[in-house]
């Protein structure tokens, strides 16, 4: 198959020799014939399949599915099909009669896995769960039913002993294990290797040895032994005499254990042997667990390990302690007294003859306390894993941003949390770099193409409209604005409550004026840009350079007073409305469209004209004194040639300077309704996913250069990709 597609890819001239390919598939002779020799085989066996499990009521052993199918491919096996597939391959062998009239020899056997539908895979996959509370409720009942049943008597030498019977417990539970495991695979054993049978076989026969030889050892260390126990302690009288018999075989049982738990909290040490070609290694290995090839060598580091287990062990303390004192301490009493009442003649003899003591009425009232017993460690882990995901998401920062009013609240330090995370850094400005002016204004141009080409993909998607998407796109990082530009949504109705704010102030100090528009960092930074973007679209429209110096005259004024705490002394605060309804019309003029550029020009002087004779005789008290500096009387009937009528109008069209004006009639136009922007609850979603994992504990981006490259591989001649 390589050959051939080599000879394809090389127009059937060898790349070495220059020969031609003399093979009967060197070429492809159709374009069908691919989805003829590949892929019709692989369907028609998949189909075949497919009937045979007559309708979902055939045995799983009986029929292959998708899964066999597939990992028959990533087997040896499949290096046994020839090229291209023939139906009498192996893979293709199938047969149309029913399942239940299928020969044997047509019958191919499942790849590792048969489906056995029983209750008993409930304790074969999670059987170290089911030993591990079997033990400890054998351990706990032990303890209890000591005379002060505190947990205290552990220590006591007979009561301890008497614990130690837990790993007999256990022996079952595990030979238990392996039976089920061999019951529950054997309708696979054809198509299992022969070291996976051994294993399951050595495994059982380890299991069954260890289930005749503790009990035997416990039997042989306590009195009242019987007479085969006894043939037993002859045999092993030396240790017999000191007791030690049992402890020495629990502690040989309990190395493997030992050594798997030391493996867990070493996962250098076992990536080391999983990679190992030691053959002791690979033995070990083979009888410890099955060999896996996804994820094999990847562990957890020992900070997560450690962090895992103590989550475990704390929940099961209070799982247990829980399970102890108010579960099992109080039924022991009550058991007592029933057990020690004797009974002369059981009334329900003909289900319990000749009975003497009340065992029935025991396991009545012990049977709901050990089913809780069982089942309330899904309430123990749901409230820890609630306690504990509550502490790790806050030390975390998981829901740093929720809503749209936490975002509006937090959009300040977004651009600085992006730029932590996903703008690498040197270590040499890495501390106090969010400190500067000039870095966070950098920061924030970093972050405002980002932030765009996330809202522009959300408007391509129709999650959002036009509407909501100007008012939240950034604008990126200009140098004729002195403040950080926010988007419009956050600076909603600041404008129209800074100029009502203004024409309400009756005291008159600047200080406290200023203090509160600066006491709200929007509308500081809406009031200075404003100013400023009206400044540069009135100066840049103007082509006279008198009207140009009369602007200036103007702006330079207002910075001196504001400087000189003389603002509200040399300004009319009671017009400012009357100007912002002007500006706002202003502004529309500039957007509008037009045919008749003769009449779209008048009007928009006719605007400027009023915005600049409210400035100049409404609003400043000494604004007179610039009308007579330039000699300028506007509209006066008795001059010819009026102010402010030389104007670009061409500049209208302009994509960057109309961006301005947009942007600036959004910030006197919008109101506080653009809190609820976007209005889409996906949309909304998305923007507080992404603002919120900003804030998240993630490793910082590294430089380019810093990062591991990938290996390419060059080809010396160029070809289409097949």
């Amino acid at each position: 198959m390589a050959e051939d597609v080599n000879g394809i890819l090389f127009g059937n001239v060898h790349s070495v020799t220059g020969d031609t390919y003399h093979h009967s598939q060197m070429a492809a002779p159709d374009e069908e014939t691919f989805l003829r020799t590949v892929i019709t085989p692989i369907y028609q066996v998949l189909r075949k399949e497919a009937k045979r499990n007559n309708g979902g009521k055939a045995s799983h052993s009986r029929w292959r599915n998708y899964d066999d199918l597939n990992e028959y491919f990533w087997s040896k096996k499949c290096l046994s099909l020839k090229w291209p597939t023939g139906l009498k391959e192996e893979f293709s062998v199938h047969s149309d009669v029913m399942p239940n009239k299928v020969p044997a020899s047509k019958s191919k056997p499942k790849t590792n896995f048969v489906e056995a539908r029983t209750f008993w895979h409930l304790y074969r996959s999670f059987d170290r769960m089911w030993i591990f509370f079997i033990m400890a409720f054998q351990a706990m009942v032990i303890v209890a039913w000591t005379p002060d049943g505190s947990p205290a008597a552990l220590f006591d030498e007979d009561v301890f002993r008497s614990v130690l019977t837990i790993f007999i417990t256990q022996a079952f539970l595990n030979l238990l294990q392996a039976a089920l495991d061999i019951a529950l695979s054997f309708n696979a054993w054809r198509s299992l290797k022969f070291t996976q049978i051994l294993r399951y076989l050595l495994k059982f026969a380890v299991a069954a040895v260890w289930a005749v030889i503790l009990p035997i050892c416990y039997a042989s260390s306590v009195q009242n032994s019987t007479r085969l126990v006894k043939f037993f302690s002859n045999l092993t009288e030396s240790w017999q005499s000191q007791g030690y018999l049992y402890n020495y075989a629990v502690a040989i049982y309990l190395m493997p254990n030992i050594l798997a738990a030391l493996l867990f909290f070493l996962p250098q040490f076992k990536r080391i042997m999983e990679r190992s070609s030691s053959h002791i290694v690979t033995l070990f290995m083979w009888w410890a667990e099955p060999k896996l090839y996804v994820g094999r060598g990847l562990h957890e580091g020992m900070s997560q390990l450690l962090k895992y287990t103590l989550f475990w062990i704390l929940l099961l303390i209070c799982k247990l302690a829980f399970s102890y004192y108010v579960e099992i301490l109080p039924l022991i009493g009550p058991s007592k007294s029933i057990m020690k009442l004797h009974v002369d003649n059981y009334e329900w003899h003909e289900f319990f003859p000749n009975v003497t003591h009340n065992i029935g009425v025991v396991i009545a009232i012990w049977a709901p306390i050990v089913l809780v017993y069982i089942m309330d460690t899904q309430i123990w882990y749901s409230i820890f894993s609630t306690l504990f995901g509550g502490i790790h998401g806050a030390l975390s920062h998981l829901g740093e941003i929720r809503t749209i009013g936490m975002l509006r609240s937090r959009f300040q330090s977004v651009p600085t949390a992006f730029c932590r995370r996903l703008v690498p850094s040197s270590d040499a400005d890495t501390k106090g770099r969010y400190m500067d002016k000039a870095m966070e204004r950098r920061n924030f141009a970093s972050f405002s193409h980002v932030w765009n080409e996330f809202i522009e993909s959300m408007r391509a998607e129709d999650l959002i409209s036009n509407e909501d998407r100007d008012l939240l796109l950034v604008p990126y990082s200009s140098n004729d604005v002195s403040v950080v530009q926010w988007p419009p949504f956050l600076l909603a109705g600041k404008i129209p409550i800074a100029l009502d704010m203004a024409k309400d102030f009756k005291e008159k100090e600047d200080t406290d004026l200023f203090k509160k528009i600066k006491k709200d960092d929007y509308m500081r930074s809406a009031v200075v840009e404003c100013y400023e973007t009206l400044r540069e679209i009135i100066y840049s429209l103007l082509e006279d350079e008198t009207d140009r110096n009369i602007v200036r005259q103007i702006c330079y004024d207002v910075d001196i007073f504001i400087q000189q705490h003389k603002f509200l002394n040399e300004f009319r605060m009671n017009r400012m409305p009357s100007l912002g309804e002007k500006l706002e019309k202003f502004l529309k003029l500039l957007l509008s469209e037009y045919d008749a550029v003769d009449v779209y020009k008048s009007q928009i002087i006719n605007v400027l004209q009023d915005i600049m004779e409210i400035i100049l005789q409404d609003i400043m008290v000494n604004g007179f004194k610039i009308l007579e500096r330039y000699h300028v009387q506007i509209q006066s009937n008795y001059k010819k040639e009026q102010r402010f009528e030389r104007l670009n109008i061409a500049l209208t069209q302009n994509k960057s300077w109309r961006e301005k004006v947009v942007r600036l009639h959004l910030l006197f136009t919008v109101k506080e309704s653009a809190i609820n922007v976007p209005t889409n609850l996906d949309a909304r979603r998305r923007i507080t996913f992404f603002t919120n994992s900003l804030f998240m504990n993630i490793p910082s981006a590294p430089k380019v250069r810093d990062m591991i490259s990938f290996r390419s591989v060059i080809v010396e001649q160029l070809y289409d990709l097949l």
